[in-house]
């Protein structure tokens, strides 16, 4: 499948033939498996201290006593280690042992890459995902001059030439304040997501783009299924270089 590629100025100035990469059926299942582990691989395990609560010489009194046989802090009747004591363990405490990473086979993490690839390309999921799309064809491909990009106003001016600047004037109206604890924890606001621009190497696109509301810019070598599919859901709009694309056949059309 061909696609026009854009210059900076919004026109097209040729055509490129799409990676076969992008013809993928898409698999919902296993994107949503490969977004859930990414971000399990990134928990931390935490656990109480295996001894918490049982650093003490109390002893039981045995029967015949008319007491509970719970241990007891010697020189006095005050009970210890029980769940129930104060001062005494916990009764299921959080363990570091504890599985909380979810795993994924290789080859089902790669075809959940190409079946997120694939989604960028069609409409109908682009558009389910809530983004402004516009009358283009999917997906955008741009010259390479877009990543020597270095002002922001630059990259509002080429969004607005291509026609896409309405998805992030979409996210920056859904931003809101968070729900919960997190208020108070460095993350106030949600921003819905935006664009994703992949490249095939930075040269001032990242911090040219990275105050654009929603907007991410990614690196054709680091390109992953959460990227493309945020919260496991396929079909997030997207702007891709020549020389990204290059990079994605080489990286994932040949294994």
């Amino acid at each position: 499948m061909k696609v026009p590629v854009y210059n900076l100025e919004g026109a097209e100035s040729g055509e490129i033939e799409l990676p076969k990469i992008f013809e993928t059926p898409v698999r919902r299942d296993l994107i949503r498996r490969a977004v859930l582990a990414l971000r399990t691989s990134r928990l931390q395990p935490k656990g109480t201290d295996p001894l918490a609560g049982l650093r003490t010489t109390a002893e039981s009194w045995g029967v015949g006593h008319g007491v509970a046989r719970v241990a007891r802090i010697k020189g006095g009747s005050r009970a210890a280690r029980v769940v129930q004591a104060v001062g005494g363990r916990r009764a299921h405490p959080p363990k570091v042992e504890k599985i909380i990473r979810e795993r994924i086979n290789r080859k089902e993490k790669r075809l959940a890459l190409l079946s997120a690839l694939a989604a960028t390309a069609s409409k109908m999921f682009v558009e389910g995902r809530g983004h402004v799309v516009g009358e283009k064809a999917l997906p955008i491909v741009v010259v390479d001059d877009l990543e020597g990009l270095e002002k922001t106003r630059q990259v509002k001016e080429l969004l607005e030439k291509l026609g896409v600047w309405g998805d992030v004037e979409r996210a920056k109206k859904g931003k809101r304040v968070r729900s919960g604890k997190g208020k108070m924890r460095g993350r106030r606001y949600k921003v819905p997501k935006s664009l994703l621009i992949v490249v095939g190497e930075d040269k001032g696109i990242v911090k040219a783009a990275r105050n654009l509301p929603g907007v991410d810019v990614a690196s054709a070598d680091v390109l992953n299924v959460e990227h493309l599919a945020p919260g496991g859901e396929p079909g997030r709009l997207a702007i891709y270089t020549v020389s990204a694309l290059k990079k994605l056949e080489e990286r994932l059309g040949g294994e």
